[in-house]
C-alpha cells in the first residue's frame, strides 16, 4: 500500500531526493494518519501550516491509505 506525497516550497529541501515533479512515494503497512506520515518523514509539524489530502484541507487525525495523495505546505507569503 503506497501514498504519494507533496511538499510545499521550504519543505522539500528537508527531504533527500525530492523531485518536485514526481513527489515522494511513501509506502504503508495500514492506514496511518496524516501527522504519524509527517512525523515518520521527519518533518517539523510545527512548520506545516496546511495538510491535503486527496484535494481537501484536513486535520492531523485524518488517515492516509492506499492509493491517496497527501501534501504538507508551510505557511503561504504574499504581498
Amino acid at each position: 500500500m503506497s501514498v504519494q506525497v507533496r511538499l510545499g516550497t521550504t519543505l522539500r529541501s528537508l527531504a533527500p531526493d525530492y523531485r518536485p515533479a514526481d513527489g515522494l512515494t511513501v509506502e504503508l503497512a495500514s492506514p496511518e494518519s496524516v501527522q504519524a506520515l509527517a512525523e515518520r518523514l521527519g518533518l517539523p509539524l510545527d512548520e506545516i501550516k496546511i495538510v491535503v489530502l486527496n484535494g481537501r484541507r484536513v486535520p492531523w487525525s485524518a488517515l492516509a491509505a492506499d492509493g491517496d495523495r497527501v501534501g504538507f505546505f508551510p505557511a503561504l507569503g504574499g504581498g
